[in-house]
């Protein structure tokens, strides 16, 4: 099994199509082709890490947040993050980050905050759009069903939790083939006239390219006709933070100390209490502040994320309860994820949880 197997596994439940503009997600170190011997999952890619992949034999790392984030100009060890990419190409570490990709992805970082704290009912707080693609083709009548499953399998036709959505209508296609063509119906140099059906599906724009071949290859003329419509839909699957409800109401302070111990934090920051019962759960893991006005509109009775300033707690604006649990607290079940969904695919492969990763920020 080589590198490429893993990033092909990972991009299939968190494609790099999902990352904001501003992140480097992806393979940053390592040849495609080299044999993984083990893969090491990580938040933050350390030395102490490395050396843990080192000495374990694990020569394969992923992480949630990228060890290069800003360009390089030079390695010359002079911090962690050069020593660490130094010492993984020295012994032929591959390393692989999912940081906003996974945070976006329909079982990302915040669905699985969702479930530690037992909400129900959850939903995307910030879905993403301009993703989705609408592809139209036009399908002799006798071959819809073939067409029609060949773009489902290549990944078209899902809308939120339906699957093998299509529309149809029937029409007349006209053509008129060329002298070098081998036409499937019609004779060369004589305009026909063929029953169509108009074949309608949605995609996401990261599947274009394995949904038009999938419809070159099924379609049974030389050249179908299609056309890619961009839509301005939200994809409500996909994107940033999550809003979900409780079965019963929890009283404020019962609410805080079940998030403090569902997330192991030493210290949760927190907008003054407003003296009512916590029902309905706005989260987003990592630095989720921004979308403090999207909890409002949620109609959430609380807000759970990290990296909160001074100033952002304002907006709470007494109808809004906000939690600043801490960055690594909010995101430490991320290794979780990696590790369900590459033991699931590759179960007698050798996948192991970093043991030398620490918190970096510690309360006295």
């Amino acid at each position: 099994m080589n590198v490429q197997t893993i990033v092909n596994q990972l991009e299939s439940f968190a494609p790099l199509a999902f990352q904001e503009d501003f992140d480097n997600c992806g393979l940053l170190i390592g040849n495609r082709n080299q044999t993984v011997e083990g893969i090491l999952i990580c938040l933050d890619v350390t030395e102490a890490v490395v050396d843990e992949a080192i000495t374990t034999k694990h020569n394969m790392i992923v992480c949630h947040h990228p060890l290069i984030f800003k360009g390089l100009k030079s390695l010359t060890g002079r911090n962690e993050v050069e020593r660490c990419v130094m010492k993984a190409i020295k012994h032929d570490i591959a390393i692989y980050a999912a940081h906003t990709s996974l945070d976006s992805a329909p079982d990302g970082v915040s669905v699985r905050m969702a479930q530690k704290l037992g909400l129900e009912h959850v939903q995307v707080l910030v879905p993403k759009s301009g993703m989705l693609l609408k592809l139209v083709t036009f399908v002799p009548t006798a071959h819809l069903e073939t067409v029609r499953e060949a773009l489902f399998e290549a990944g078209a036709g899902r809308i939120g939790q339906y699957d093998a959505c299509s529309f149809s209508h029937s029409g007349e296609g006209t053509f008129r083939p060329g002298t070098e063509t081998n036409p499937f119906v019609g004779v060369i140099g004589e305009v026909h006239h063929e029953p169509e059906l108009r074949l309608e599906v949605i995609l996401p724009k990261h599947k274009q390219s394995a949904v038009v071949t999938a419809l070159l290859q099924a379609h049974p003329y030389e050249e179908p006709a299609f056309d890619l419509i961009p839509l301005a839909n939200e994809w409500s699957q996909v994107g940033l933070g999550v809003v979900g409800d409780f079965p019963n109401s929890y009283a404020e302070i019962d609410f805080l100390k079940q998030v403090k111990q569902t997330f192991q934090s030493d210290v949760i920051k927190h907008s003054p209490v407003l003296g009512r019962d916590i029902r309905r759960v706005a989260l987003c893991g990592g630095s989720g502040a921004d979308f403090i006005m999207h909890a409002k509109a949620a109609g959430a009775d609380a807000f759970v994320t990290a990296d909160v300033t001074y100033h952002r707690f304002f907006e709470a604006e007494n109808n809004l309860l906000i939690l600043d649990i801490g960055h690594f607290e909010s995101e430490q079940y991320t290794k979780e994820i990696f590790f369900e969904q590459l033991i699931e695919k590759f179960p007698n492969f050798a996948i192991r949880l970093s043991t030398s990763e620490q918190k970096r920020v510690l309360s006295f």
